[in-house]
């Protein structure tokens, strides 16, 4: 019998959460964009349309280059999903309802994090299309 060392059953558990072996691929993100996205922030992400209240859509193709050169996953997710927006001036709606559904382990930080599929494709399109 093999023992499992305790300092590992935290990410045994977040993977035994997890409904899905096969994680998202870009491709399945690339179609939740055009459908919830491209409106705003182009069909590749390149952003600049004119918002409410003076803004312009971000180019979402530049995301880790405006982070020193890398994906803030935590940050983009929060994002898309609306947590703790709500403040005066947000002109993003909140995505995280459309987003739900079965959980995979996407790697957060170094922690591997139950993470809605749907919400986890877009993250997994968003990071195909960085550009220097």
């Amino acid at each position: 019998m093999q023992i499992i060392p305790l300092s590992i059953l935290p990410v045994v558990a977040v993977i035994a959460a997890c409904t899905t072996d096969v994680m998202p691929q870009p491709d399945e993100g690339a179609a939740l964009f055009a459908a919830n996205c491209s409106s705003c922030h182009g069909p590749q992400g390149k952003g600049g349309k004119q918002l409410a209240r003076g803004t312009v859509a971000p180019d979402l193709t530049r995301i880790a280059f405006r982070n020193g050169g890398s994906f803030p996953k935590a940050q983009v997710l929060s994002q898309i999903d609306g947590y703790g927006r709500g403040k005066a001036g947000d002109v993003m709606p909140a995505f995280g309802a459309l987003l739900e559904g079965e959980t995979v382990p996407v790697d957060i930080d170094g922690t591997l994090t139950p993470t809605p599929r749907p919400l986890a494709a877009l993250l997994a399109y968003l990071e195909s299309i960085q550009t220097p």
